[in-house]
């Protein structure tokens, strides 16, 4: 039967029989499995959370009451609930569904989520707010077990529970994040499940009491009592009752029954409540369940084997490189660690921890707590070496620039995803790390135009005194032969890839490879380009560049990085500042705005950060009318 068509919104749910539920579960799972088969996506979180979505909207009067699902890795069902089915297949595409919960697609979405671990402060910000407001609705906080790993969902505790507030924290427990958990809170939270004999025991000694005459129940409340303390203990409702916070469960996230009946009794509660729920990420389809680490987040694949249906390239991804230049150089070196927040498969570490397991360390999604252990690390003169997604690193801002910068420590960030990022949309893309990294006393900032110089940038920075960042994009790398032994480059070094006449090309990064590619086009125009490879943001080749900029006064500057405060402002800091002001500038750059979620190469051309946008601006420059020598210049 095809329940699932009658469900254009949780009022639809409602209406609908509890005995149906589990059927309808099973049409939400394979219609997602459907979907993320062609458009790629966060699968298995999203399967593993669908008896949850099912109850939450069954139970509360949504969007009235406000659910906030942390991540978003987890929405999947909450959208097709709550009238986005239809659209559900255009989710991660150009112009489609988000693949995270954005306020201003749906009412229902409660909070813009992306980044872990904010879902608590969220809530309980709501749930004040609507005691201003003298508002009586709920707020239910949904947080998954390895965004709990963070500081801010904690302190988000510590004042629901200090102030009393109505709130309702849900912890879905799956025993994982991206990959397997770490930290003691994980061990805490997984002794729940460990006891089945001590569950057994008890339910036996409790039968043999109750069965005493006239004393027998009276002795059971007793020892219940006693072993509710004793339990209380060994239990993770000793941290969230320590909070302050009405602790219930572990219970059985797929059992759709019991959530309800549970979700009925906890909505009665006007104090801060925890609810903790076992469930398994992938669960229903088998490929999933078995590696919930490779279907977190999974390109386009075959349903009946759980393949992906893309070809593989015989070119490896800058994360791959990245990850055995590490081992190469680790092997070598002595001094080199590496540290990663939660992602070790993401950025390309897993074998590094294998090769070298006392010198790896995984701090869970903690990304401020990541950078700060880092700089102890290089304190004690070490080489740490932080691989951590560009949009990720915004969360430990504070901890580069005090902790790190200050006193100038060797600590090397590996920025994997820098610039546009693809289908994960805005709070992935990595598009302002060189704007507030080349803002920071004594940083220095790279960025390799292809594998090769991604190795030799290793080299550089391990062998560099002090904070040094390289930011690589996501994907595959351009296919150059990878020179060994890896040679340092000399700091500040930019490089003269083409010369020309007429215009100057001055690329950062992946965007080298599109002016490069631009030149040929520009050659048939008529148009001889100049196309420097600046690799350092900061510090800049500023010889080299002012030195072309004499020859050649039209210059276009090209970076996947917002305009403001970016690597074009430095190029024109760099002109300003020595006085050169006759020269015609145009950056291409990412505006200012967040850029949606969409295809890396459709992106790239709406947005005119591509070889067709350096052509065109190489044209309009070229055949642009000459300003009066007196007029100081675009700039």
């Amino acid at each position: 039967m095809d329940l699932l068509s009658k469900i254009n919104s949780p009022g639809d749910l409602k209406k609908m029989s509890r005995t149906r539920l589990p059927a309808l579960a099973d049409e939400i799972r394979n219609m997602i499995v459907d979907v993320i088969s062609v458009n790629g996506g966060h699968l298995a979180s999203s399967l593993g959370s669908v008896e949850l979505a099912i109850a939450l909207h069954y139970v509360f009067e949504t969007p009235l009451d406000k659910i906030i699902w942390d991540v978003g890795h987890q929405s999947y069902a909450h959208k097709i609930l709550t009238g986005r089915r239809d659209q559900f297949p255009s989710i991660r595409k150009m112009g489609g569904l988000s693949g995270f919960t954005r306020m201003s697609e749906s009412p229902y979405d409660a909070f813009s989520t992306g980044h872990s671990s904010t879902s608590i402060s969220a809530g309980l910000g709501m749930s004040c707010a609507k005691a201003v407001k003298h508002e009586q609705r709920k707020v239910i906080s949904v947080i998954g077990d390895g965004s709990m790993t963070a500081g801010i969902a904690y302190e988000g505790l510590n004042q629901a529970g200090d102030s009393n507030r109505d709130l309702i924290v849900i912890l879905n427990d799956n025993d994982m994040s991206i990959s397997k958990n770490v930290g003691a809170l994980s061990s805490l939270l997984s002794r729940a499940f460990s006891g089945k004999k001590m569950q057994d025991l008890r339910k036996e000694v409790g039968e043999f009491l109750k069965s005493l005459p006239k004393i027998g129940d009276d002795i059971y409340q007793l020892v219940k009592r006693s072993e509710e303390s004793f339990m209380t203990f060994i239990s993770p409702g000793m941290l969230f009752e320590a909070f302050g916070f009405e602790y219930f469960g572990p219970i059985n996230g797929h059992n759709i029954e019991h959530l309800v009946d549970i979700l009925n009794n906890i909505k009665m509660l006007n104090e801060p409540v925890l609810l903790h729920v076992a469930t398994r990420k992938g669960k229903g389809y088998e490929p999933a369940e078995k590696n919930p680490v490779y279907f977190h987040g999974v390109g386009s694949f075959e349903i009946k084997t759980g393949h992906l249906t893309s070809k593989k390239s015989l070119v490896p991804t800058y994360t791959q490189v990245f990850g055995e230049a590490m081992i190469l150089l680790a092997k070598k070196d002595k001094r080199i660690v590496a540290v990663t927040a939660a992602m070790p498969e993401g950025t390309g570490l897993t074998r590094f921890a294998e090769r070298y397991p006392d010198r790896f360390f995984d701090v869970g999604i903690a990304e401020q707590h990541g950078v700060t252990f880092a700089a102890g690390v290089a304190a004690e003169g070490l080489r740490p070496v932080v691989a951590i997604y560009s949009t990720f690193l915004q969360r430990a801002y504070d901890q580069i620039l005090h902790d790190v910068c200050l006193e100038s420590l060797p600590v090397v960030f590996a920025l994997d995803r820098g610039g546009v990022v693809g289908a994960d949309g805005p709070t992935h893309h990595g598009v302002f790390d060189l704007s507030y990294l080349r803002s920071m006393p004594n940083m220095t900032v790279m960025a390799p135009k292809d594998e090769n110089e991604l190795c030799a940038m290793l080299k550089t920075a391990i062998n560099h005194d002090g904070p040094i960042a390289i930011r690589y994009p996501r994907g595959t790398a351009v296919g150059v032969e990878i020179k060994e032994p890896y040679e340092a480059i000399p700091i500040g070094a930019g490089e003269l890839l083409a010369d020309g006449n007429d215009v100057l090309i001055i690329a950062a990064g992946s965007s080298v490879q599109e002016a490069l590619d631009a030149c040929p086009i520009l050659e048939k125009k008529g148009i001889s380009a100049a196309v420097v490879n600046a690799r350092f943001i900061k510090p800049l080749d500023s010889e080299l560049i002012l030195s072309l900029a004499e020859r050649i006064p039209r210059i276009i500057t090209v970076e996947e990085n917002a305009l403001q405060g970016g690597f074009g402002s430095a190029v024109l800091e760099c002109l300003c500042d020595a006085g050169h002001t006759g020269a015609q500038i145009k950056r291409i750059g990412v505006p200012d705005k967040f850029i949606e979620h969409g295809d890396q190469t459709e992106l790239r051309a709406k947005y005119e950060i591509d070889k067709a946008a350096i052509v065109a601006a190489a044209e309009g420059l070229v055949h642009e009318t000459p300003r009066p020598s007196s007029n100081p210049g675009r700039m």
